[in-house]
């Protein structure tokens, strides 16, 4: 009930967002018309579409991406004959008389129907339906949180009315809007005479909202030019309203935080794990064969740089307490379509030395059983099988000990001497420098995916293209935490894959540690890279998968970390240029 909420009221703050813009043509160009058989269908229409094509997308397909696709160039048809329609009522009428047919008319025609008493509801409705096709709302906080859930469950019954109460949200604000243009159109020709020239302002206005969204400036140069974003409200309803957690992306550390050695609550019972798709190192394991044991449930996903940086304390506790009662399950939920993939997989799993039971979530069924919205994410069960403690995040690690040991002695298990400062801290130790611990004081640039669904910050000139081959530029100069694409690429739904040598990814960064997660081509062959800091080699501060002369290359399915900096850190621009085609980049992470 309060995810409705959230999601409705998300939808409202729509009106204040610059996505908004290219919608308003079309909107009050029907707001001298009657509002029930006019104002009303065009909202219900816009608000089912966009439901239905934002539930679709959560499925992830091909097929999905490219009949969403074609909806939109539909729709743009739909919407430009529209604004034809309101600049030439006569050419309107000779161009859409099959529309006639099925109550579909347009301008002219509409207004017809209105005076004859049967309202254009059809026309209006339509026009609905198609701005619903186009409509790309800004993914603030509130909206963002429901696509995330949808992308991870897919589309179900409840992720598709999230999506409808938030499209609901913005058409009650758009019912305002109606309103008021009713109001402010009906003056206009009181005091005029005629609205003709009105009909006409809009017409313009609408065919030049159709070409903002044909080249992508209503998601990507509005967005910028925007100076009331409503991210900050957003976050404020996040905040205010009882029974929610916040976001997925932005817990570095979060945990059920409690004394040590205090009473542990009983949160809930172990669910079932019999959703795995595949097990790792062990065979299939139950909650009922668990019994008796002490059970850490460790869900994370293999190029994920929180679930990597947390891997060595989760391996130490197995090893340590593995002989006294504990069982780690590694839960792996991919967040990348890669990651579905078993070989990969099992490539990660053997090269991070897990030997602890891995159980493959990939249709996370496990990940729902637990109510889980995170990566990492850390429960704590009991040797009655009952959920006592639970830790999103990085850090709190020997308070997370204390809970192991806790629940190990409930049990009646012997345990290890208390493990030394020493021995805690070789937890710690990075390998191939990837799983060592964020530098949080310099740490001022956050995760950053480069697929349209969640992008942020996009800097190249025209936006991003979605789903087609596209040239982009870099521009000359980046402020933080911005990025930008050069060369010609094609940006899917959860990455960029470039289509020809010579492109290049530039990120305007402030951190130690900067990594991007990346894979080879569809043909599997490697893609050589080189990176540059400021313009220069990166020396001695190249990650471990760069040479100290920039160069390297993608051969694996896997985050790659390309830019660790000692001493002094402050603000940077990166680049990296591909000098083969093919390369698939998913999202930078910083450390």
């Amino acid at each position: 009930m309060f995810l409705l909420v959230l999601a409705y009221l998300g939808g409202v703050l729509t009106i204040l967002s610059p996505c908004i813009l290219p919608v308003l043509p079309f909107v009050f160009a029907r707001s001298d018309r009657p509002f029930l058989r006019s104002g009303l269908p065009l909202l219900i229409g816009m608000a089912l579409m966009f439901a239905v094509v934002a539930s679709l997308a959560a499925v992830g397909s091909q097929w999905v991406a490219q009949a969403n696709q074609i909806g939109r160039w539909i729709a743009l048809v739909v919407m430009a004959l529209f604004a034809l329609a309101l600049l030439w009522p006569a050419l309107a009428n000779r161009l859409l008389s099959p529309f006639q047919r099925l109550g579909a008319r347009l301008s002219a025609s509409a207004d017809a129907a209105t005076d004859a008493g049967r309202g254009g509801v059809g026309t209006s409705l339509l026009i609905g339906v198609a701005t619903g096709l186009l409509w790309a709302p800004c993914a603030g906080p509130i909206l963002g949180l429901i696509l995330t859930g949808a992308a991870l469950q897919g589309a179900s019954v409840g992720t598709s009315g999230l999506l409808l109460a938030y499209a609901l949200g913005a058409a009650t604000s758009l019912a305002l809007a109606i309103w008021i243009g009713g109001r402010v159109f009906n003056a206009l020709k009181q005091r005029l005479g005629t609205g003709e020239w009105i009909r006409r302002a809009l017409g313009v206005a609408a065919l030049l909202a159709v070409v903002a969204i044909a080249m992508g400036w209503d998601t990507g140069v509005l967005t910028r030019l925007s100076s009331m974003s409503t991210s900050r409200l957003e976050q404020g309803l996040l905040d205010a309203l009882p029974g929610q957690e916040p976001a997925a992306g932005s817990a570095m550390m979060m945990a059920a935080n409690a004394p040590a050695g205090a009473p542990l609550p009983v949160e809930g019972t172990l669910p079932s794990l019999a959703g795995a798709t595949d097990w790792l190192n062990s065979p299939p394991l139950t909650a009922e064969g668990l019994r008796g044991k002490v059970v850490l449930v460790d869900f994370w996903t293999y190029s994920c740089i929180n679930c990597l940086r947390a891997l060595p304390y989760v391996r130490e506790w197995q090893q340590r307490y593995g002989d006294h009662g504990l069982v780690v399950i590694g839960v792996h939920a991919p967040e990348f379509a890669f990651e579905r993939n078993l070989g990969n997989v099992q490539r990660a799993v053997k090269d991070l030395k897990i030997t602890y039971p891995v159980a493959i979530d990939n249709d996370f069924a496990i990940w729902r059983g637990f109510n889980n919205r995170y990566w990492p994410a850390h429960y704590f069960i009991d040797a009655e099988g009952r959920i006592r403690a639970h830790h999103f995040g990085e850090g709190n690690y020997a308070q997370s000990e204390q809970i192991i040991r806790q629940l190990l002695r409930e049990a009646g298990h012997a345990l290890p001497d208390e493990p030394a400062q020493a021995m805690a801290m070789q937890a710690g130790a990075p390998r191939d420098g990837v799983e060592l611990q964020a530098d949080m004081r310099n740490l001022k640039s956050p995760e950053t995916y480069l697929g349209h669904a969640r992008a942020e910050n996009f800097a190249s000139p025209g936006g991003q293209r979605n789903d087609q081959p596209a040239d982009y530029t870099v521009p000359t100069t980046l402020t933080l935490n911005q990025w930008a694409l050069g060369g010609r690429w094609t940006v899917g739904n959860e990455d960029a894959q470039l289509q020809q040598a010579g492109g290049r990814i530039a990120y305007r960064f402030h951190a130690r540690d900067l990594h991007l997660v990346l894979a080879p081509g569809a043909d599997g062959k490697p893609v050589r890279f080189r990176v540059r800091i400021d313009g220069q080699a990166p020396g001695a501060a190249a990650g471990g998968d760069v040479a100290p002369d920039g160069s390297g290359t993608v051969d694996e399915h896997r985050l790659y970390q390309l830019i660790r900096q000692s001493g002094e850190v402050g603000e940077r621009t990166f680049e990296i240029e591909f000098l083969d085609p093919g390369v698939h980049a998913y999202a930078f992470t910083f450390g």
